[in-house]
């Protein structure tokens, strides 16, 4: 498999990543070993969490999906074969988010407890802080990446002009930049992407790792009537996407893949993996059926008939 780098991190990874954020929501710990195992035999390196999945369930308090990835870890040994991407500054708590220094440091110790590992490969500032001063945040990244504990660091939902900000900061105060930028992209969600950051993080050589790449499933197919979302553990966050742009881009999606003889779910991916500034888009699984879907998209060259035909269809 052809890795690429991430930025210019020195961190080499598959163009897929495996999304995490189902560990301990829709999946269980077993399910959730079945599919690391799969995932790196199959090739694959970058697995993608946060310290607050999965919060939002109802007994969780956040952490959950590290701890599944650190017994599996723990259990397997494969720690030097992956590359683990985690994340700060969501709540966890009272007085328990943001990105001050304090709290980078405290929660960065939490995610390696949890983790059962000596270090993050990449360690993201999962939203902007604009409380915080940028030269403090940076300030407690470069820290911990001068410690050992953090290789390379990167953000995740900033907009263009603060990720623009964050990255001069770096530069004059001579502290490690944010390698790669966490954004929302897919075929439904293009705009802001492709008008305001693409075009920065190409300049500044910045990775791009995607998430909801598959719209909250609504791309695979799956949700194409009310009574179909009302049915989804994601049907509120699926609702949106139920309008005529969106059933037009699932009837694009159905004959590319039909041509191809895949899943819409495969063609969304690989129209992503296609798009030169995306080092990998995330993407999750609930069983070894759906992480079959999502490899196969890195298996998968669409011709550039098919990508003109997704691109208008989806404009």
């Amino acid at each position: 498999m052809q890795k690429r780098e991430l930025g210019n991190s020195g961190l080499k990874v598959g163009p897929l990543a495996l999304g995490g954020n189902v560990f301990g929501w829709t999946v269980d710990e077993q399910m959730s070993f079945t599919l690391l195992d799969a995932f790196i035999a199959a090739g694959f390196n970058l697995l993608d969490t946060a310290d607050t999945y999965s919060r939002w369930v109802p007994g969780n308090k956040g952490g959950e999906s590290e701890t599944i990835i650190g017994n599996w870890l723990k259990k397997s040994g494969k720690r030097k074969k992956v590359v683990i991407a985690t994340k700060v500054g969501m709540e966890m708590g009272p007085h328990k988010k943001g990105l001050s220094k304090s709290y980078i440091l405290r929660a960065a110790e939490d995610s390696l407890r949890r983790l059962q590992t000596d270090y993050i490969d990449l360690y993201e500032a999962h939203t902007d802080d604009p409380g915080t001063p940028l030269e403090e945040t940076l300030g407690a990244f470069a820290q911990l990446i001068a410690q050992g504990k953090v290789r390379a660091i990167g953000a995740s939902n900033y907009s263009a002009g603060r990720l623009s900000q964050a990255v001069e900061t770096s530069r004059r105060l001579a502290y490690p930049p944010y390698q790669s930028l966490q954004t929302l992209y897919n075929l439904y969600d293009r705009t802001d992407f492709e008008k305001n950051l693409e075009p920065l993080c190409r300049e500044k050589g910045l990775g791009v790792l995607t998430y909801f790449s598959l719209a909250s499933g609504f791309l695979t197919g799956k949700y194409r009537t009310p009574e179909d979302v009302s049915r989804g553990a994601r049907g509120a966050m699926v609702e949106k996407y139920l309008d005529s742009r969106g059933l037009r881009i699932l009837e694009a999606l159905d004959i590319v893949a039909k041509e191809h003889g895949t899943k819409p779910a495969t063609v969304s991916l690989a129209w992503l993996i296609s798009r030169p500034s995306v080092t990998a888009p995330i993407s999750s699984a609930t069983n070894l059926e759906q992480l079959h879907d999502l490899i196969g998209a890195t298996r998968l060259q669409l011709d550039r008939s098919s990508i003109t035909f997704l691109d208008k269809a989806s404009a």
